[in-house]
């Protein structure tokens, strides 16, 4: 297994809400803010000449420095996928959750259309190749399928988080199994993923940490009120726990969905919720 990169950890408390925190906060977003015009570059002038490989690349990168301008330190355990075609399951806590994994290995994700409307983020996401879908059409769930089954079939790591929302980290909610209906027809593996967010540095879940509560996105929460709060914290860890890669074997998408969601909960250290949970 893969541990990486490993610091020792810190005590220190969620944030730092006094003048200096402040300050800190207030520069922290303001790189943030000048890396996304940098990322809005890039995917406009450089993407078109670049080749996937190069691509894939760059955007680690950037994410990587995005999620460190934030002052979120990474921790990768297991192997990430080396490549397509593969779909990724995750639980979902927070908007940070596809920085934090594309930092750790890039992916195609699809999303929830709302985020296309979001400031910088949204545009971003549009240029990065992010499939959009209307949570509350289910014909557009059919939509989103043959395109997720055109770019599997095309070789991409396609992410999705099969929750359908944003939960609060004390568990993982019933996964829906629609989307896992391209990789059931085309016979194509999935790889879970457990995303965690911890006190301190160099922690797993074996070392018992406490959860950091920053990142969690729910609610009535606006996006500008959990974006200070990341960046209003003094020691947060995220950490992307990726399993074994997982093949059908007959099952149906629903059975499947059910036996993912196991794994991705063991991965996350959390237990699977009762579906009205």
């Amino acid at each position: 297994m893969v541990k990486w990169p490993l610091t020792p950890p810190t005590t220190t408390a969620d944030t730092d809400d006094g003048p200096m925190g402040f300050m800190r906060a207030l520069w922290r977003l303001f790189r943030v803010t000048l890396h996304f015009l940098q990322g809005l570059y890039i995917v406009h002038r450089r993407f078109p000449t670049m080749h996937e490989q190069q691509r894939q690349q760059a955007i680690r990168d950037w994410s990587g420095r995005f999620i460190r301008m934030l002052g979120v330190h990474l921790q990768v355990l297991g192997e990430p996928p080396a490549g397509g075609p593969l779909l990724v399951v995750a639980n979902h806590q927070s908007w940070l959750d596809i920085f934090v994994m594309n930092a750790s290995r890039p992916c195609r994700f699809v999303s929830k259309s709302d985020v296309m409307h979001w400031p910088l983020i949204g545009r971003l996401a549009i240029d990065a190749g992010t499939l959009f879908i209307e949570r509350r059409n289910r014909r557009d769930a059919l939509r989103v399928v043959r395109l997720m089954a055109d770019h599997l079939q095309a070789g991409d790591v396609i992410a999705v988080f099969p929750e359908g929302g944003t939960s609060e980290g004390k568990g993982v909610m019933y996964f829906h199994a629609n989307l896992l209906q391209a990789a059931v027809q085309a016979h194509h593996p999935v790889q879970p993923a457990g995303v965690i967010y911890l006190r301190g540095r160099g922690q797993a879940q074996s070392d018992q940490a406490p959860r950091h509560p920053a990142p969690i996105y729910v609610g009535k929460t606006t996006l500008i009120a959990s974006l200070w709060r990341v960046a209003s914290a003094t020691d947060l860890q995220a950490t992307v726990h990726w399993g074994e890669a997982d093949t059908a074997m007959g099952r149906d998408r629903h059975t499947w969905a059910a036996a993912l969601r196991l794994s991705v909960a063991q991965l996350s250290d959390l237990p699977p919720l009762e579906r009205d949970a």
